[in-house]
Protein backbone atom coordinates (compact mmCIF):
# COMPACT_ATOMS: atom_id res chain seq x y z
CA UNK A 1 0.00 0.00 0.00
CA UNK A 2 0.88 3.68 -0.05
CA UNK A 3 3.32 4.76 2.64
CA UNK A 4 2.47 7.41 5.18
CA UNK A 5 3.62 10.90 4.22
CA UNK A 6 5.79 12.69 6.72
CA UNK A 7 4.21 15.90 7.95
CA UNK A 8 6.76 18.51 6.88
CA UNK A 9 7.13 21.04 4.13
CA UNK A 10 7.58 19.52 0.67
CA UNK A 11 10.77 20.99 -0.75
CA UNK A 12 10.17 20.16 -4.38
CA UNK A 13 8.09 22.94 -5.95
CA UNK A 14 6.29 20.68 -8.43
CA UNK A 15 5.43 18.03 -5.85
CA UNK A 16 4.26 20.69 -3.41
CA UNK A 17 1.94 22.26 -5.99
CA UNK A 18 0.52 18.87 -7.03
CA UNK A 19 -0.14 17.91 -3.40
CA UNK A 20 -1.80 21.27 -2.74
CA UNK A 21 -4.09 20.89 -5.75
CA UNK A 22 -5.15 17.33 -4.85
CA UNK A 23 -5.80 18.05 -1.17
CA UNK A 24 -7.58 21.32 -1.97
CA UNK A 25 -10.01 19.49 -4.22
CA UNK A 26 -10.48 16.82 -1.54
CA UNK A 27 -11.15 19.46 1.10
CA UNK A 28 -13.72 21.24 -1.05
CA UNK A 29 -15.39 17.89 -1.81
CA UNK A 30 -15.69 17.05 1.89
CA UNK A 31 -17.09 20.53 2.60
CA UNK A 32 -19.70 20.05 -0.11
CA UNK A 33 -20.66 16.67 1.33
CA UNK A 34 -21.02 18.15 4.80
CA UNK A 35 -23.21 20.93 3.40
CA UNK A 36 -25.57 18.46 1.68
CA UNK A 37 -25.63 15.67 4.27
CA UNK A 38 -25.62 17.71 7.47
CA UNK A 39 -27.10 21.04 6.33
CA UNK A 40 -23.93 22.77 7.55
CA UNK A 41 -22.85 26.28 6.61
CA UNK A 42 -19.20 26.21 5.62
CA UNK A 43 -16.77 28.90 4.48
CA UNK A 44 -13.24 28.05 3.33
CA UNK A 45 -10.53 30.40 2.04
CA UNK A 46 -7.22 29.03 0.76
CA UNK A 47 -4.16 30.98 -0.38
CA UNK A 48 -1.42 28.99 -2.07
CA UNK A 49 2.33 29.60 -1.82
CA UNK A 50 2.07 31.36 -5.18
CA UNK A 51 -0.50 33.82 -3.70
CA UNK A 52 -3.42 32.37 -5.63
CA UNK A 53 -6.76 32.54 -3.84
CA UNK A 54 -9.28 29.70 -3.68
CA UNK A 55 -12.51 29.70 -1.70
CA UNK A 56 -15.67 27.74 -1.07
CA UNK A 57 -18.84 28.53 0.82
CA UNK A 58 -22.17 26.77 1.16
CA UNK A 59 -24.78 27.73 -1.45
CA UNK A 60 -27.19 28.88 1.29
CA UNK A 61 -24.77 31.37 2.84
CA UNK A 62 -21.79 33.66 2.13
CA UNK A 63 -18.39 34.38 3.64
CA UNK A 64 -19.68 37.50 5.38
CA UNK A 65 -22.64 35.72 6.95
CA UNK A 66 -20.37 33.00 8.29
CA UNK A 67 -17.96 35.59 9.74
CA UNK A 68 -20.84 37.51 11.32
CA UNK A 69 -22.17 34.35 12.99
CA UNK A 70 -18.66 33.50 14.15
CA UNK A 71 -18.37 36.94 15.79
CA UNK A 72 -21.74 36.51 17.49
CA UNK A 73 -20.84 33.09 18.86
CA UNK A 74 -17.28 33.94 19.87
CA UNK A 75 -18.13 37.45 21.08
CA UNK A 76 -15.25 38.93 19.12
CA UNK A 77 -14.96 41.72 16.57
CA UNK A 78 -12.94 40.58 13.57
CA UNK A 79 -13.15 44.01 11.93
CA UNK A 80 -12.24 46.21 14.91
CA UNK A 81 -8.49 46.09 14.38
CA UNK A 82 -8.94 46.55 10.67
CA UNK A 83 -11.22 49.52 11.25
CA UNK A 84 -8.74 51.10 13.65
CA UNK A 85 -5.92 50.71 11.13
CA UNK A 86 -8.02 52.29 8.38
CA UNK A 87 -9.02 55.13 10.68
CA UNK A 88 -5.39 55.75 11.59
CA UNK A 89 -4.40 55.84 7.91
CA UNK A 90 -7.25 58.25 7.19
CA UNK A 91 -6.08 60.62 9.93
CA UNK A 92 -2.52 60.54 8.60
CA UNK A 93 -3.71 61.31 5.07
CA UNK A 94 -5.88 64.17 6.34
CA UNK A 95 -2.96 65.71 8.24
CA UNK A 96 -0.70 65.37 5.21
CA UNK A 97 -3.35 66.93 2.99
CA UNK A 98 -3.79 69.90 5.37
CA UNK A 99 -0.02 70.38 5.54
CA UNK A 100 0.32 70.40 1.77
CA UNK A 101 -2.55 72.88 1.41
CA UNK A 102 -0.87 75.16 3.92
CA UNK A 103 2.45 74.95 2.04
CA UNK A 104 0.66 75.85 -1.19
CA UNK A 105 -0.91 78.91 0.43
CA UNK A 106 2.51 79.95 1.79
CA UNK A 107 4.00 79.61 -1.70
CA UNK A 108 1.24 81.98 -2.82
CA UNK A 109 2.33 84.51 -0.17
CA UNK A 110 -0.36 83.72 2.41
CA UNK A 111 -0.16 82.72 6.09
CA UNK A 112 3.45 83.89 6.50
CA UNK A 113 3.08 85.55 9.92
CA UNK A 114 3.74 82.39 11.90
CA UNK A 115 6.97 81.57 10.02
CA UNK A 116 10.35 82.36 11.53
CA UNK A 117 13.18 84.08 9.66
CA UNK A 118 14.84 80.77 8.81
CA UNK A 119 11.55 79.33 7.55
CA UNK A 120 10.94 82.41 5.43
CA UNK A 121 14.45 82.13 4.01
CA UNK A 122 13.90 78.47 3.15
CA UNK A 123 10.56 79.30 1.54
CA UNK A 124 12.22 82.02 -0.52
CA UNK A 125 14.87 79.60 -1.77
CA UNK A 126 12.29 76.98 -2.72
CA UNK A 127 10.24 79.56 -4.60
CA UNK A 128 13.35 80.80 -6.39
CA UNK A 129 14.33 77.28 -7.48
CA UNK A 130 10.80 76.64 -8.69
CA UNK A 131 10.86 79.93 -10.64
CA UNK A 132 14.13 78.93 -12.32
CA UNK A 133 12.69 75.59 -13.38
CA UNK A 134 9.55 77.27 -14.75
CA UNK A 135 11.63 79.89 -16.56
CA UNK A 136 13.80 77.21 -18.23
CA UNK A 137 10.71 75.30 -19.29
CA UNK A 138 9.16 78.47 -20.74
CA UNK A 139 12.34 79.37 -22.66
CA UNK A 140 12.49 75.87 -24.09
CA UNK A 141 8.86 76.10 -25.21
CA UNK A 142 9.51 79.50 -26.84
CA UNK A 143 12.64 78.19 -28.60
CA UNK A 144 10.71 75.23 -29.98
CA UNK A 145 7.95 77.50 -31.25
CA UNK A 146 10.47 79.88 -32.87
CA UNK A 147 12.15 76.98 -34.68
CA UNK A 148 8.79 75.83 -35.99
CA UNK A 149 7.91 79.32 -37.24
CA UNK A 150 11.31 79.68 -38.91
CA UNK A 151 10.71 76.44 -40.82
CA UNK A 152 7.32 77.74 -41.95
CA UNK A 153 8.88 81.05 -43.09
CA UNK A 154 11.54 79.21 -45.10
CA UNK A 155 8.83 77.13 -46.74
CA UNK A 156 6.87 80.25 -47.67
CA UNK A 157 10.00 81.95 -49.04
CA UNK A 158 10.69 78.92 -51.20
CA UNK A 159 7.11 78.95 -52.45
CA UNK A 160 7.26 82.70 -53.22
CA UNK A 161 10.54 82.22 -55.08
CA UNK A 162 8.84 79.65 -57.30
CA UNK A 163 6.01 82.09 -57.99
CA UNK A 164 8.53 84.83 -58.82
CA UNK A 165 10.35 82.63 -61.30
CA UNK A 166 7.07 81.69 -62.95
CA UNK A 167 6.16 85.38 -63.27
CA UNK A 168 9.50 86.13 -64.92
CA UNK A 169 8.84 83.37 -67.44
CA UNK A 170 5.40 84.84 -68.12
CA UNK A 171 6.80 88.36 -68.55
CA UNK A 172 9.39 87.20 -71.08
CA UNK A 173 6.82 85.19 -73.04
CA UNK A 174 8.62 81.88 -72.47
CA UNK A 175 5.56 79.88 -71.51
CA UNK A 176 3.07 78.71 -74.09
CA UNK A 177 -0.60 78.87 -73.05
CA UNK A 178 -2.70 76.97 -75.63
CA UNK A 179 -0.69 78.18 -78.63
CA UNK A 180 -1.38 81.91 -78.06
CA UNK A 181 1.29 84.52 -77.39
CA UNK A 182 1.14 86.29 -74.01
CA UNK A 183 2.55 89.69 -73.09
CA UNK A 184 2.74 91.27 -69.65
CA UNK A 185 0.99 94.60 -69.17
CA UNK A 186 1.74 96.64 -66.03
CA UNK A 187 -1.17 98.68 -64.72
CA UNK A 188 -1.02 100.21 -61.27
CA UNK A 189 1.43 97.62 -59.93
CA UNK A 190 -0.80 94.70 -61.05
CA UNK A 191 0.11 92.43 -63.96
CA UNK A 192 -2.34 91.46 -66.68
CA UNK A 193 -1.74 88.89 -69.37
CA UNK A 194 -2.99 89.98 -72.79
CA UNK A 195 -3.72 87.24 -75.30
CA UNK A 196 -2.64 88.50 -78.76
CA UNK A 197 -4.47 86.53 -81.42
CA UNK A 198 -2.87 85.72 -84.74
CA UNK A 199 -3.45 88.21 -87.66
CA UNK A 200 -5.73 85.77 -89.52
CA UNK A 201 -8.36 86.01 -86.76
CA UNK A 202 -10.81 88.54 -88.33
CA UNK A 203 -14.37 89.42 -87.52
CA UNK A 204 -16.58 89.26 -90.62
CA UNK A 205 -19.87 91.05 -91.22
CA UNK A 206 -22.90 89.76 -93.06
CA UNK A 207 -21.39 90.69 -96.48
CA UNK A 208 -18.39 88.49 -95.85
CA UNK A 209 -15.93 91.34 -95.52
CA UNK A 210 -13.74 91.86 -92.54
CA UNK A 211 -14.75 94.70 -90.22
CA UNK A 212 -11.14 95.28 -89.21
CA UNK A 213 -7.86 95.14 -91.05
CA UNK A 214 -5.64 94.71 -88.04
CA UNK A 215 -5.31 91.81 -85.64
CA UNK A 216 -8.30 91.33 -83.40
CA UNK A 217 -7.11 91.47 -79.80
CA UNK A 218 -8.85 89.54 -77.10
CA UNK A 219 -7.55 90.29 -73.62
CA UNK A 220 -7.61 87.71 -70.90
CA UNK A 221 -6.87 89.23 -67.53
CA UNK A 222 -5.45 87.31 -64.61
CA UNK A 223 -4.39 89.40 -61.64
CA UNK A 224 -1.34 88.29 -59.66
CA UNK A 225 -0.47 90.15 -56.49
CA UNK A 226 2.57 88.29 -55.18
CA UNK A 227 4.51 91.09 -53.57
CA UNK A 228 6.77 90.17 -50.61
CA UNK A 229 6.79 92.45 -47.60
Amino acid sequence: GRGKMEMKRIENDTNRQVTFSKRRNGLFKKAQELTVLCDAQISIILISSTNRLYDYFSPSTSHKKVYDRYQDVRKVDLWKKRYENMKHQLNEQSERNNRLRKEIRQHMGEELDELSFEQLRGLEQRVERASNVIRERKEKAISTKVDTLNKKVKGLEKQHEGFRQKMELMNTGREDYGGANYKSISMGGAHFLANILQPDYHQYNESGHSDITTANVTSTFGMYDLRLA
